[in-house]
């Protein structure tokens, strides 16, 4: 492994299992077609990156995880999504600067 981690592509089945063994999980919600995906896309990277031993950091493409989209209820991308111990704490959409990400991440490890 390369000493940059990078939020990895997740399936339905990955995704729900992370969801149960994973005190905090992030979830990029996004689709190689989207525009404003791209833009948020170094960023999630950087967040799995810095938050490697403390967050899982995974990005879910609707187009093929559409079930998994509808059953957050994300009708529009980028979404990131934030789980703690299995419960929806935060929901994301649009870009935003990394600054926002990280400050939630700060808040949640330290609830």
């Amino acid at each position: 492994m390369t000493s940059e981690t990078k939020a990895n592509y997740v399936d339905k089945s990955e995704f729900e299992q992370l969801l149960a063994e994973k005190e905090l999980l992030v979830a990029d919600y996004t689709a190689s077609w989207c525009g404003p995906c791209r833009v948020v896309a170094p960023l999630i990277d950087q967040l799995a990156t810095e938050y490697s031993d403390r967050a899982t950091v995974v990005k879910v493409d609707v187009d093929q995880n559409k079930d998994n989209a509808k059953k957050y209820g994300i009708r529009s991308i980028p979404a990131v999504l934030v789980f703690k111990n299995g419960e929806l704490v935060e929901s994301l959409f649009g870009t935003k600067p990394y600054e926002t990400y990280s400050n939630i991440l700060e808040t949640q490890l330290r609830l």
